[in-house]
């Protein structure tokens, strides 16, 4: 009984999102309600239940998305995302302009959000696509197979972030992990595939009306090494800390203090005031122009830190509910590997739901209790699920469209290109994490 309420419930969640249109952060929570009810919860119990997982998910994630967000758009405005793309292509000449594309899109994917490096980036993917006289997809492919990894893999991603706190893995050594798997995936999804027969054969060719890239002069942008230190400071301190935290015992003072830098919460605070000055005040400024820069930027996490919530208080409902505990003694005699499993979930509530971050937070909620079982790595699970997030994208993601409307083609045509591409990122990742298990 308690899988047909949960399989109802995402049935549910899948109508209200897909079929009816309702706002995702309303549909988590109407989910919420039927299934603490349907389950046997009283119904005061089912709304302190939804609370306190709104609570203790957005108590952590309120300050890295927040933060996130104020550092994306300060590379933004500043010119550092130009900077980097621009350097980096010159660095690689045109025969390697693919490779170049990916480096950018890897580095300005990991303090944006998805959408954000989206558009930040494909006005100048249609400008580079021009100036090499290369085919738009040739180009365009590894730079979203980039920034599709990182949304679906990496922390401070939304997320990886949430199911990495919510599973109690370690943040750095989900990063670094999350970068092991995501290399090859990258490679496989970008480069390689954007040169088969399949993709070779369309020929994408944009709106004029999305084709209007706002340039700027070198001498308006920051360097290049300020440009690229700024953009990763977060994961330098988070990876730094957790190398030096490898080698150091707890008790000392410097592993402590190497710990506090490593904190995400800190080591995106540390970089958003680096990026202040980096990018902002040495630029010539002033402070209240910066600062409106970072209020603008909250304004587009808004509705992500709500549907975040939303899938918050479902997975307290499914812990409080004892669907959890069901749900983890019905598998823990499978066969099959805990890491699949969850990937399949993913995948299944993916393909019915549409968004990666409602799909990944979902499937957390479903497999908390195995995520925590010996003999289980967290890290590996979090990134089990990030693929599993990615796979299979069709008309009820918001990416798909997005993709088919920029690149001017057909629902077919977006098939064939997109949703291979997230596919084979999701496989390419399962395959990275079952491999990686076998060694960690």
């Amino acid at each position: 009984m308690p899988l047909l309420i949960v399989l109802l419930g995402i049935l549910l969640l899948f109508l209200l999102i897909a079929k009816f249109k309702l706002n995702a952060f309303l549909s988590f929570i109407i989910v919420s309600l039927f299934v603490g009810i349907a389950g046997g919860m009283d119904i005061l119990v089912v709304v302190d239940s939804i609370q306190k997982g709104i609570g203790n998910t957005l108590g952590f994630l309120v300050l890295i998305l927040g933060l996130g967000a104020m550092l994306g758009k300060l590379v933004a405005d500043s010119g550092a995302a130009q900077q980097i793309t621009a350097k980096l292509i010159d660095k690689f000449g045109k025969k390697n302009i693919q490779w170049a594309v990916v480096l950018t899109g890897f580095i300005v994917g990991i303090p944006m959000f998805y959408s954000v490096g989206f558009v930040i980036l494909i006005p100048l993917v249609f400008t580079v696509a021009i100036a090499t006289q290369m085919p738009l997809l040739y180009v365009g492919l590894p730079m979203l197979a980039s920034l599709s990894v990182t949304h679906g893999y990496l922390p401070p991603h939304p997320a990886p972030t949430a199911i990495a706190d919510q599973f109690n893995a370690d943040i750095g050594k989900t990063l670094i992990y999350g970068i092991i798997v995501a290399i090859p995936a990258i490679i496989v999804a970008g480069p390689l595939l954007s040169r088969t027969k399949l993709i070779k054969k369309i020929n994408a060719t944009p709106l004029k009306e999305f084709y209007n890239p706002v340039v700027l002069e070198e001498n308006q942008m920051p360097s290049m090494s300020i440009s690229i230190f700024t953009a990763l400071l977060p994961v330098i301190l988070i990876g730094i800390s957790t190398i030096a935290n490898h080698f150091l015992t707890e008790d000392l003072l410097v592993a402590k203090i190497f710990s506090f830098i490593g904190n995400p919460v800190i080591a995106m605070l540390i970089a958003v005031l680096t990026a202040i000055y980096t990018l902002g005040l040495s630029r010539g400024k002033k402070m209240p122009e910066v600062m409106d820069s970072l209020t603008a930027s909250i304004s587009s996490i808004t509705m992500v830190l709500l549907i975040i919530a939303g899938a918050g208080a479902l997975k307290q409902i499914l812990v409080d509910s004892g669907v959890s505990d069901y749900i983890a003694d019905l598998i823990k005699d499978s066969s099959l590997s805990p890491l699949l499993l969850a990937w399949l979930i993913a995948t299944v509530i993916r393909v019915c739901v549409g968004s990666a971050t409602v799909a990944g937070l979902t499937t957390a909620g479903i497999v908390s209790t195995l995520a925590q079982a010996d003999g289980v790595n967290a890290e590996l699970m979090v990134l089990a699920i990030g693929s599993g997030s990615l796979m299979l994208s069709h008309v009820n993601d918001s990416g798909f469209w997005l993709f088919k409307e920029y690149f001017n083609l057909s629902v077919k045509e977006t098939l064939s290109t997109w949703t291979v591409m997230e596919t084979t990122v999701g496989i390419m990742g399962l395959l990275g994490v079952l491999l990686l298990n076998m060694f960690v």
